[in-house]
């Protein structure tokens, strides 16, 4: 039976979806998103792809590629037991560092939780010091808590308790004090960051599971967090100590402004993580491809170390 039009009706006329676009959407998109993925490939694909050509080539005083000499810059790397040493200085500082930040930051967001009255004064209080310049903190950590002088925080703490010993805190090596000065700085500097994650996988937590939980005869405290908190926590937590390690193994600003002595880099030979290490030997030295060849090397190493902690954990997994 054909269809008969009558006049002076409007007929629906059915029109592909890729016509339904309107021209000022997509032009605005376009607008919006151009910067963006114009400044990511200038200032992020394009120096990681360069970088990586570098580090293939023999690029000495010079970031012109074309030398080609293979894999020859990263077996010097992996070879120069000054790059293994920063390794093994990067882990130690991850030993510390890691678990420290871990359980100050759950320990912190159980607290700010669980007040009745001013959770966003003690969230503010305690993220503030995210906003803190690595370089300042360091500065003051150097200068003033642990200046090694009488004069100094620490060493007027230890009088305070009955210490009349003055202890060269960042100069120290037996024992290596000076350990204590960068986990510490660094500790106060990023707590307040991961007790914010934290206190929002709090929030996510079902109270009715409480609820149902202190019916049942349980009582708040150590029981609840380790069989309803804590477990519903995982996700969170994974994420917190995979985000918490790729950091430690970034770590510069606290080594740099710390152990370097004025003038000097003497202190620096105490503790070099790699990032120091490829600074040096990338704009000291003015070997660019030998610096690339240890970036990437490094880059591998965080990347395979990550994906192993997150398959062991089960990261993404439900709870």
């Amino acid at each position: 039976m054909a269809a008969v039009e009558i006049p002076g009706t409007i007929r629906e006329v059915s029109v592909p979806w890729w016509k339904q676009t309107r021209w000022e959407a997509t032009i605005a998109f376009c607008v919006f998103v151009a910067p963006m993925v114009i400044g990511l490939g200038v200032f992020t694909f394009l120096p990681i792809v360069w970088g990586l050509l570098i580090s293939f080539s023999e690029a000495r005083n010079t970031i012109s590629i074309g030398n080609w000499v293979g894999l020859q810059n990263y077996r010097d790397v992996l070879s120069d037991p000054q790059f293994i040493r920063s390794l093994r200085t990067i882990l130690i500082f991850a030993v510390f560092i890691v678990p420290l930040t871990f359980f100050f930051s759950l320990f912190l967001a159980l607290l700010v939780n669980s007040v009745g009255f001013g959770k966003a004064f003690f969230r503010s209080v305690f993220f503030i010091p995210t906003a803190i310049s690595y370089v300042v903190a360091s500065v003051i950590w150097k200068m003033g808590i642990f200046s090694g002088v009488p004069s100094g925080f620490a060493n007027m703490v230890l009088y305070w308790m009955g210490s009349n010993n003055v202890i060269a805190w960042i100069g120290e090596t037996n024992p290596p004090y000076y350990w204590l000065v960068l986990v510490s700085v660094r500790l106060w500097l990023q707590v307040g960051f991961y007790m914010i994650i934290f206190i929002a996988g709090l929030q996510e937590i079902d109270q009715s599971l409480y609820e149902a939980a202190y019916v049942d005869g349980g009582k708040p405290g150590w029981t609840t967090f380790w069989t309803i908190t804590f477990p519903l926590l995982r996700n969170t937590s994974i994420a917190v100590l995979l985000l918490n390690f790729i950091a430690a193994f970034q770590a510069y600003d606290e080594f740099v402004n710390i152990l370097s002595g004025a003038g000097t880099s003497a202190n620096l030979s105490l503790a070099r993580p790699p990032l120091v290490y490829l600074r040096q030997v990338a704009l000291d030295q003015q070997d660019y491809g030998r610096g690339s060849a240890g970036a990437f090397i490094l880059t591998a190493i965080i990347i395979v170390i990550t994906l192993v902690q997150g398959r062991i954990f089960g990261f993404g997994r439900k709870a």
